[in-house]
């Protein structure tokens, strides 16, 4: 197997790993950092939060190494530095992931512009009806929430649906099965002929 596709395998099967909750520890830790963030950012500017996650690093860090330097001088022991194994790890990407990420950029790129040119040009004027309905409704949308809003009742979202639809799978899906006949029934009385498939 291509080792960017292992990559890319593993990382898909970690993200949902986390958005089920099977290792609880990690999956709390990383839900708990972006949703402290969000709030953060619901407070202050970008910048202040970025500089209060550096300081809050920075001080856990210094602090940590001050400890293990005192306890060395205490201890007359020679272990060196603390944070070491982490230092001699190497982080540096190479070209060929820069450019696996470039070519995947502009692949996303490209196709967001096409897409956009042939609604905005009306190449298909149902498509580009459609899309100026849920334009519309954005605007509703936008007027009750901001984007930040919006954003972490995403990430809620993300990080709850899965474990709750995983647990009540049955349940909901009787639920939804009964929503889908009854709008069927609706639809065929309102459009005869018609079929909705759900």
């Amino acid at each position: 197997m291509d080792l960017s596709l292992k990559a890319f395998f593993c990382s898909s099967l970690l993200a949902i790993d986390m958005l089920y909750w099977r290792e609880v520890k990690q999956t709390s830790i990383v839900f708990g950092s972006v949703l402290l963030m969000l709030f953060s950012l619901t407070q202050f500017s970008v910048v202040s939060v970025i500089a209060y996650l550096a300081l809050a690093a920075l001080s856990a860090t210094i602090s940590f190494r001050i400890y293990k330097s005192v306890l060395q001088a205490v201890q007359k022991t020679d272990e060196g530095h603390p944070f070491k194994s982490y230092l001699d790890v190497e982080i540096s990407l190479s070209q060929e992931q820069i450019q696996k990420y470039t070519d995947c950029l502009q692949f996303y790129t490209n196709s967001i512009v096409k897409e956009l040119r042939r609604l905005f040009l009306v190449q298909d004027l149902v498509d580009s009806l459609k899309f100026a309905v849920l334009m519309w409704l954005l605007t509703y949308v936008g007027a009750l929430f901001n984007g930040l809003t919006l954003l972490i009742m995403a990430v809620v979202s993300m990080f709850s649906l899965p474990a709750v639809y995983d647990k009540y799978q049955a349940q909901i899906d009787q639920y939804l099965g009964l929503v889908r006949t009854n709008m069927n029934i609706i639809i065929s009385i309102n459009i005869p002929g018609y079929r909705m498939h759900l």
